[in-house]
């Protein structure tokens, strides 16, 4: 953007008021300046400006397919395959996907009261203290409702057998114990949690029955047949008073449940749904994504698929954990696999509870500066200082070794955040500002201005390609060279796709070496790594248990409470660390001259193009090049949505690794899973470690390596047959002219000229933001800074 001071005196390009006239179907202008309220004035035009052009885009796309519908179908020399085609491509397209904004952290570490700040609801969703924590997945979105509304997902029936069988292994495998084991056993927090879990839904005395008794048990809390519960409130307050229970996982020996406490542990995840947030735009999805995973598949499953379809993860950590502890360091690891595996472009350190601070303590142990302190909320604001120096400079260095040089999150400003939802309320320490939840309010709304000022461009652009054509169907003019140069084009895609194969190819080749590096050091690292995994320093005294659990769950065991173990990755982790920056490197989006998989894909589309424009300036398309212009846009939609597909490969590729690792070592986790008597513990381990050792003779790592390469190959061939198969289609729209469509059709212009007027629209609407981010710049460069907190 240009200097700021170049933006003053500059009016904005006046919009054609004509386009934005209100349809006769809608919300009333009060209703909608409120839904964008929380936003500033800048942002508040541009966001309605887009919501104009969208909804205008979507009526003119309607009133298209109802003029077209009937004359389409009723006329018998129309082809069926072109009705067909006609009519899917102007069937209304699905509104913005949601942005999805993780707060991943442990118990207690302030995810919850985040959210509440976050949404302006100081004790909406339930606060972790001594006896409580959020139990499971919770996601927090506005919608279009007049009430506030969740909707509590429970396991199916199969899932929860599923469950129940393993949560019953786990509890009666240990009656042929002999003595010696017994006297170094001590329950462990997984035998814990399967015990607790059984005695909240059976009552008292579950953890003694087996799985047909329990089967056969009737459960203490009433399940409804669809596995779903909605509540509905008209206030934020009586919402969570009726929630509470639900989402609050009250620990062993907490007297006065609940009855919904007693169905705690079928809970899947939450919905809440707020009616016309003012500070969570529609759109935005937050997700309160709790501990290291579950002990459930299913949940478990979720659990990752959740945090994967996050475009924006915060790792929240408070202020007495973010310099230490393993649990911290294992969501900073996940968050950063999550960039590599999926939608992740967006990763930040949230460090809450930041008022805490002892002051006679900070100022013995200060060492920065020679300015006195002169007050806690001094001392407060120059520790918050330091602790974002130091956790960005940490947290850049793990990134800048895991993902690519260039990737876009190395280059945010900001990385790391200092929040406190307690000051946040009481502003007697902190101003609001300075509590940084407005800064994270702006983060969310930049992004999904963003995303929609990119959705709407390209939804009014391929529109308008659509219009172009179906207002050209009706042309007969140089209908006998139609075919020709239809056959020409398709003839020259064909060859620029056998090129694209090529390319592609030789994108994913530089992934090869590290693969095979990483196998080298799988293999003399890997019975190093097994014994840092299975042995404990205080020997087996509460480990029998969870290695039990380890191997009921093929390797994998997944706590709200403590750190998640995983064996397939612990092994497989020397090959990550080689792959990883190479594969953040195949699918960072790049530059036009990048060698990543989707600048090459650009590079097709603009041969593409190319092509294009240069046969209907050679054979003179009609109608201001309608075809021509329909053919590029076209493309610039078919291989625009590839994005989305890539990425959800992307994680079965990424986890492809760990997947056939497991999938070998399968067999000897049974058998070490069936242990029973003395010495069970060591049996256990002996079982795996020769389990290990037989796959990894038998070539278990070069297996892992060759799948992946086959994840790639497959991802290869779904990209060109997806190519393939769209552009066809898209041909054989533009050139419909030439096999019967010879009538016209019901009268479009109308819709044609209102839709040109969108599409130039487009350029207007975004030249008007940059205009008034410029002035909004320029004016807050001016403005004198805050002053403390406010009084109380």
């Amino acid at each position: 953007m240009a200097e700021t001071e170049d933006f003053v005196g500059q009016e904005p390009h006046p919009v054609d008021d004509d386009l934005f006239k209100e349809p006769m179907k809608k919300r009333r202008r009060s209703d909608r300046d409120q839904r964008f309220r929380a936003f500033p004035s800048v942002e508040q035009s541009a966001l309605k400006e887009y919501e104009k052009l969208e909804s205008r885009t979507r009526r003119v796309l309607s009133n298209t397919y109802q003029k077209l519908i009937q004359s389409v179908f009723l006329d018998d020399s129309i082809p069926n395959g072109v009705k067909y085609l006609m009519l899917l491509t102007l069937i209304e397209k699905p509104s913005l996907d949601p942005i999805y904004i993780g707060l991943f952290g442990s118990t207690g570490a302030g995810k919850s009261s985040l959210i509440n700040a976050l949404i302006q609801q100081e004790m909406f969703l339930p606060v972790s203290g001594e006896s409580i924590c959020t139990s499971c997945i919770v996601q927090v979105s506005s919608g279009c409702c007049e009430q506030y509304e969740a909707k509590i997902h429970l396991l199916s029936d199969q899932e929860w057998k599923e469950e129940l069988r393993n949560l019953t292994k786990l509890l009666h495998r240990t009656e042929d114990l002999g003595g010696e084991d017994v006297d170094v056993w001590d329950r462990d927090d997984s035998v814990e949690e399967a015990i607790w879990k059984l005695q909240m839904l059976y009552g008292n005395g579950a953890e003694k029955k087996n799985y047909e008794e329990l089967l056969r048990a009737k459960p203490r809390g009433k399940i409804p047949t669809s596995r779903t519960i909605t509540l509905k409130a008209e206030e934020a307050g009586e919402l969570s008073v009726k929630l509470d229970p639900y989402i609050r996982t009250k620990r062993r020996g907490w007297d006065g449940e609940a009855a919904a406490t007693h169905i705690w542990p079928l809970i899947k995840h939450v919905e809440v749904t707020l009616p016309k947030s003012e500070l969570i735009p529609d759109g935005v999805v937050l997700v309160d994504i709790p501990g290291t995973g579950d002990f459930n598949s299913k949940r478990d499953e979720m659990w990752k698929k959740t945090i994967d379809k996050c475009s924006v993860i915060w790792v929240i950590s408070d202020i007495e954990r973010v310099s230490g502890g393993r649990a911290h360091e294992d969501l900073l690891n996940e968050s950063i696999k999550a960039c590599q595996r999926g939608f992740c472009r967006d990763i930040a350190l949230v460090v809450t509870k930041t008022d805490k601070l002892h002051l006679p303590e900070y100022l013995r142990e200060r060492k920065v500066g020679n300015q006195a302190i002169q007050s806690q909320r001094e001392a407060v604001l120059e520790r918050n200082e330091m602790i974002k120096v130091q956790r960005n400079g940490i947290l850049k260095g793990k990134l800048k070794r895991k993902l690519p040089s260039d990737s876009k999150v190395l280059e945010a400003s900001d990385l790391v955040y200092t929040v406190s939802s307690q000051e946040y309320w009481q502003q007697a320490l902190l101003t609001e500002e300075e509590t940084e939840i407005p800064k994270l309010r702006e983060h969310i709304r930049k992004r999904l201005l963003d995303k929609k000022r990119r959705m709407v461009t390209k939804y009014v652009t391929e529109a308008f390609g659509l219009l172009l054509l179906t207002d050209s169907f009706s042309c007969t003019d140089n209908l006998p060279n139609e075919y020709l140069h239809m056959s020409g084009l398709r003839g020259f895609v064909e060859e620029k796709i056998q090129l694209l194969e090529k390319a592609i190819d030789q994108c994913f080749a530089p992934i090869v070496r590290p693969l095979q590096e990483g196998v080298r050091n799988a293999r003399t690292s890997y019975r190093r790594i097994l014994g840092v995994c299975l042995v404990r320093s205080r020997g087996n005294q509460g480990f029998h248990q969870t290695l039990k659990a380890v191997c009921l769950k093929n390797g994998v065991y997944a706590s709200r409470t403590l750190a998640r173990i995983d064996l397939n990755e612990a092994i497989t982790q020397p090959i990550y660390d080689q792959i990883d920056p190479v594969f953040g490197g195949i699918f960072r989006p790049g530059t036009p001259t990048s060698s990543a998989l989707m600048p090459l894909i650009d590079a097709f589309k603009h041969s593409l193009q190319e092509k294009m424009m240069e046969i209907g300036i050679r054979n003179g398309w009609k109608h201001d090049s309608c075809k021509k212009h329909f053919l590029i846009q076209e493309i610039s939609a078919i291989l625009g949505g590839l994005e989305g597909h890539i990425l959800r490969k992307k994680r079965k590729i990424y986890e492809s690794l760990t997947t056939s690792v497991q999938n070998d070592l399968k067999p000897c986790y049974e058998e070490a899973a069936q242990i029973t008597g003395k010495k069970a513990c060591e049996k256990m381990k002996d079982v795996i470690r020769r389990g290990v050792d037989r796959q990894v003779a038998e070539g278990m790592f070069e297996r892992a390596q060759e799948r992946m390469q086959h994840q790639f190959q497959q991802l290869k061939n779904g990209i060109t047959e997806k190519v393939k198969g769209s552009i066809a289609t898209m041909l054989t729209l533009a050139s419909s002219q030439g096999v019967g469509l010879y009538k016209e059709l019901a009268d479009v212009k109308s819709e044609y000229k209102e839709m040109e007027k969108l599409h130039r629209s487009l350029r207007e609407v975004a030249e008007n933001a940059a205009l008034r981010q410029g002035m909004q710049d320029f004016l807050l460069r001016m403005s004198p800074s805050k002053g403390g907190p406010r009084k109380m």
